[in-house]
């Protein structure tokens, strides 16, 4: 198409694959030496090139199927072409699709309405929209540099943040000060200062590190990256009455847990406290690219002030479209029941495995590690399989399916775990 006029006689109703240059049936093979020539190597080579999905299913470019077990790493909370949200996501880009944040629009201020509902947010409590889960961490950070700022805006006393050995909140460079893996941070070093890491889950370490120099306190309630860790069970209070005691700021990291990850709508609303802020993104769009940071309280709220924050896309209409339709879903077709439902039969399932020495998680966020290293082999065992898994360790598998996995999904994956740890183990 070489111009407006051209533009103009596209069928509207024709599959996106028309837009796409195939040069006749192109195997994955192909593409992935198109990939090779034409992107960037910061994901290593892609491990299948994926052209449909529906439900928990996917399917490549060769036409090989795939039972989904990732979520494209807990991002298809309603698993792939969730007609509602698809139908939700199509209506509003024909109504209105980009205004800038010169103007707000409908959506943007119901869904922020309906968050702070889900996490019965107290008075005062506010959202602000960005794209992704490191941009809502980014907003995070700048938030917990305004904790004890000077009125002039200022660096003030507190120029501490904490964060846990074992973290990851993001590759941007604030959210990559606070994650904790050497090979992340090393290429890109100096990070911005200030941030502590201390040892995963010690309450003694954590009250000791806590003092009027610290801005605030990072917390992932399970960590993903690190094995789906979760924090061990008194820790998040213990948190809260230390920030609250020193005037730290307690920011909970919920862009993999929340949004009905763990069958909550947080995996820390039974956790007996109420943090500053929480940071969203991951599952909150069904598989559009969203993220929210959620302050709580007033004070918290006003920290960031008019001109100290922004960004371009946040919270456009059809992101937060495609959020409200996505909450609703969960809600309307009882998800959360699937979760936990679900998860329990994984779980339990996993634990009977020979070969499985320890099953970590909740809901649908699930680690499992194995009695050797061997968890690389059987990703790939796996894809020849048909199943999707992720291996964040080399003895340590993770799964985090859409949240609309059934029983009988889950059950063919434990029906050919057996033979898939046995052919990891014969490639070594």
């Amino acid at each position: 198409m070489s111009n407006v006029e051209d533009l103009d006689k596209l069928d509207h109703q024709s599959p996106v694959v028309e837009l796409v240059e195939t040069k006749g049936h192109t195997s994955g093979a192909e593409w992935l030496t198109r990939y090779s020539t034409s992107l960037m190597g910061v994901f290593g080579t892609p491990q299948r090139v994926l052209v449909r999905g529906a439900g928990c299913l996917v399917w490549d470019a060769d036409g090989k199927e795939y039972l989904d077990l990732l979520g494209g790493i807990a991002v298809n909370a309603l698993g792939h072409a969730h007609p509602f949200v698809t139908s939700v996501i199509s209506s509003q880009l024909a109504t209105l699709g980009h205004v800038s944040n010169f103007f707000t629009s409908p959506t943007q201020i119901a869904l922020a309405e309906k968050l702070l509902a889900l996490t019965h947010a107290p008075a005062g409590s506010k959202v602000f929209f960005a794209n992704s889960g490191t941009e809502a961490v980014e907003a995070a950070f700048k938030l917990a540099r305004r904790n004890g700022a000077s009125p002039d805006g200022t660096t003030g006393k507190r120029t501490k943040i904490i964060a846990l050995e074992g973290a990851f909140h993001g590759r941007t460079m604030g959210a990559l000060a606070l994650t904790a893996k050497e090979a992340y941070r090393a290429p890109f070093e100096p990070l911005p200062g200030g941030v502590v890491h201390i040892p995963f889950g010690d309450v003694a370490a954590l009250e000791a590190a806590i003092d009027e120099t610290v801005a605030a306190v990072f917390l992932e309630p399970i960590q993903g990256e690190a094995g789906v860790r979760p924090l061990p069970p008194g820790y998040l209070k213990a948190a809260r009455e230390a920030t609250t005691k020193a005037g730290a700021l307690l920011i909970l990291d919920e862009v993999q847990t929340g949004i009905g990850r763990t069958g909550k709508w947080l995996a820390t609303e039974d956790a007996g406290i109420v943090p500053d802020a929480v940071t969203l993104a991951k599952g909150l769009g069904g598989g559009f690219p969203i993220g929210a940071l959620l302050t709580f309280g007033e004070r918290t709220s006003s920290l960031l002030s008019a001109g100290q924050h922004g960004t371009t896309f946040g919270g456009n209409p059809v992101a937060t479209a495609a959020a409200l339709a996505t909450l609703h879903a969960i809600e309307s077709q009882r998800v959360l029941e699937n979760v936990a439902l679900v998860g329990d039969y994984l779980r339990t399932g996993l634990a009977a495995v020979d070969g499985v020495t320890e099953v970590r998680g909740e809901g649908l966020l699930i680690g499992f590690d194995l009695n050797a290293d061997v968890a690389p082999a059987v990703v790939t065992a796996g894809l020849d399989a048909g199943f999707i898994v992720n291996s964040p360790g080399p003895h340590t598998i993770r799964l985090a399916p859409p949240l609309i996995l059934t029983k009988d999904q889950a059950g063919t994956f434990l029906a050919a775990l057996p033979a898939l740890l046995q052919t990891a183990k014969d490639a070594q």
